[in-house]
């Protein structure tokens, strides 16, 4: 099968997923077990499949984040609350929130029963190898509402792709900091000033970064992608879709296109429900 049809599948469901970071329900179930907003609550609340991990190991598997960031809140969140009170209070949070954007017809619809079938479906082929936050949620029982189902398969998905993507940067010989700036570049993802804050990475940092990618010829004088950071790009992508073949050559051409279509148009209905903040986006 035609392996960018799974990066086609993954633009489509990834949303279904994502949309939980911006959404106050899940901040808000978080915040109720005394964690803090903003890192502490992101950090825990996606590293709680993992267990009562340290900092090392957060920093290991999220890649991109600075180390001494993540240190500042874990492991001080399993102080405040635990990982199981996490994965409680995140469902939670992701019902509140799908109910909401989404609403009661969708979540009812048969659209959204079969979308989770071939979602759940397509999650059974994922490897478990190498992959420490896709093994870690897939040991998680499957929720029975098909509308959390899916998200939960969304999950599933987003950190089988994003763990085989890990490796793909390693191989591509780019430190987290340097990958979020090449990406950065593109002008496809949040700006640098969310990027930093978000990642806890300083200015001077990011600029000795993108200093040492212009050293490599891949990003220019004005920090444009040069045309070999293009293809180191291209080729880290390409790299990922392989490595992230095994769930869509599971499903099979037809069921992918057609979960591509169902989770296109849930994720269509995010968007026009505000569910991404546009304003954070671009170059910069």
């Amino acid at each position: 099968m035609d392996t960018t049809a799974g990066r086609r599948c993954h633009h489509a469901i990834n949303p279904v997923h994502v949309a939980m970071y911006f959404a106050p329900e899940p901040k808000d179930e978080l915040a109720a077990l005394g964690l803090e907003e903003g890192p502490m609550s992101y950090l825990a609340g996606r590293a709680a499949p993992l267990g009562t991990v340290d900092a090392g190991t957060v920093t290991a598997t999220f890649y991109n984040f600075n180390h001494e960031h993540v240190a500042r809140y874990i492991p001080a969140a399993w102080t405040v609350t635990t990982p199981e009170a996490v994965l409680g209070a995140r469902l939670r949070g992701a019902d509140g929130m799908l109910r909401r954007l989404l609403g009661q017809e969708a979540l009812a619809s048969k659209e959204m029963a079969e979308a989770a079938e071939l979602a759940l479906r397509a999650t059974e082929a994922g490897r478990r190898e190498g992959r420490a936050l896709y093994a870690a949620n897939a040991g998680l029982p499957v929720p029975e509402e098909p509308h959390l189902a899916l998200w939960h398969a969304a999950t599933l998905l987003r950190e089988h792709r994003g763990d085989g993507h890990l490796a793909a940067l390693a191989v591509a010989g780019l430190s987290g900091i340097e990958a979020l700036v090449l990406h950065n570049a593109t002008g496809q993802t949040v700006t640098s000033a969310v990027l930093k804050q978000t990642r806890g990475w300083s200015t001077e940092q990011w600029t000795a970064a993108r200093d040492r990618l212009r050293e490599r010829g891949l990003l220019d004088d004005t920090g444009d992608l040069t045309k070999a950071g293009a293809e180191l790009r291209d080729e880290a992508e390409a790299l990922t879709d392989r490595l992230d073949a095994a769930p869509y050559d599971h499903l099979g051409p037809a069921a992918t296109t057609r979960l591509t279509e169902l989770a296109g148009a849930f994720t269509t209905t995010l968007r026009a429900a505000g569910a991404f903040p546009t304003h954070l986006y671009g170059k910069g």
